[in-house]
């Protein structure tokens, strides 16, 4: 079953409340988001996408996770 945008970002809103989240995509299986918080600081970006994708809580987990792609950018603020 895809996922919304809006599902996304209330994941993500779970382990980042007071990250700027901007999540994007229609088709609920190819998605995009941008997540900037300021846990970020001082860890490189696999650190970073790897506490974005434990945010998901599975969702993207092998060939039957629900959500297939998500293109994320992560940074700190400046």
């Amino acid at each position: 079953m895809p996922m919304s945008a809006h599902q996304i970002e209330e994941l993500l809103r779970e382990s980042f409340p007071d990250a700027t989240i901007e999540v994007g995509g229609t088709d609920g299986v190819h998605m995009s988001a941008m997540v900037i918080d300021e846990s970020f600081r001082g860890k490189n970006r696999v650190q970073q996408q790897r506490a974005v994708y434990a945010a998901l809580k599975g969702k993207m987990d092998g060939p039957d996770g629900e959500l297939h792609a998500l293109a994320l950018t992560t940074k700190a603020p400046e």
